[in-house]
């Protein structure tokens, strides 16, 4: 049963943190209203919200402001514990933001930054055409990537342990905008593959299967649970 708690997410579709955040607040069953905003066009709205200028950011019914993926992670873990996203043990918690920090930074900074910066942001902001020696960086960085992916999970049923945690949620949503793209080489990572199908079948996905960029058809795929 979703609550009927009034909130709003400022973000941006192409924000792959701004997808963590909503995955998040759909695996809690928590109601809110989503706000897009254009991060790089300076949004005087987001910038009274966050200084920062960053998306996403919460807004709780009572006007309390939460800015920042991370901290909006934790504060809607302790506010909301009944559906817990970080572990049961103190060390499952050390692994779960341990892994979520890995694909928020280094997963972002090493293919995200390069395919989903190059080939959509760069379209959609009217920039110059991608940068090719960009784009064959990310596409070859991912495999170390997917490699890790699976590695993690032949030793666990998920990312950080036998849990569904915020560690697979951030893994999810960088993946899933490379995936817009047809971008990630999911047939030479079955095992990767394997564990992204059971987050795409989780109800909490099917907001990010609706997306679509205008003048950038997702691949044919990408809203396909059976991929």
């Amino acid at each position: 049963m979703i609550r009927s708690v009034t909130r709003t997410l400022y973000q941006h579709p192409l924000s792959a943190l701004s997808r963590k955040v909503r995955l998040v607040l759909h695996e809690k069953r928590l109601a809110f209203a989503e706000s897009v905003v254009d991060p790089w066009t300076r949004d005087a709205r987001l910038i009274a919200l966050n200084p920062s200028g960053e998306v996403p950011v919460l807004v709780e019914d009572d006007g309390s402001v939460v800015p920042e993926a991370a901290t909006i992670c934790e504060y809607l873990e302790e506010a909301h514990p009944e559906v817990g996203l970080l572990g049961k043990t103190p060390m499952e918690r050390v692994e779960a933001r341990r892994l979520a920090a890995w694909f928020d930074h280094k997963f972002m900074r090493e293919v995200g930054d390069y395919l989903v910066g190059e080939k959509l942001l760069k379209r959609v902001n009217g920039r110059a055409a991608p940068d090719s020696r960009l784009l064959r960086a990310g596409r070859e960085n991912i495999h170390t990537h997917m490699q890790y992916i699976a590695w993690l999970t032949e030793r666990r049923k998920w990312l950080a342990g036998d849990h569904l945690t915020i560690a697979d949620l951030s893994a999810a949503a960088q993946l899933s905008l490379v995936d817009y793209l047809g971008d990630v080489p999911w047939e030479e990572h079955p095992l990767a593959k394997e564990w992204y199908v059971r987050l795409k079948s989780r109800p909490s996905f099917r907001c990010l299967l609706r997306e679509s960029v205008p003048g950038v058809p997702a691949a044919p795929a990408y809203a396909d649970l059976d991929f």
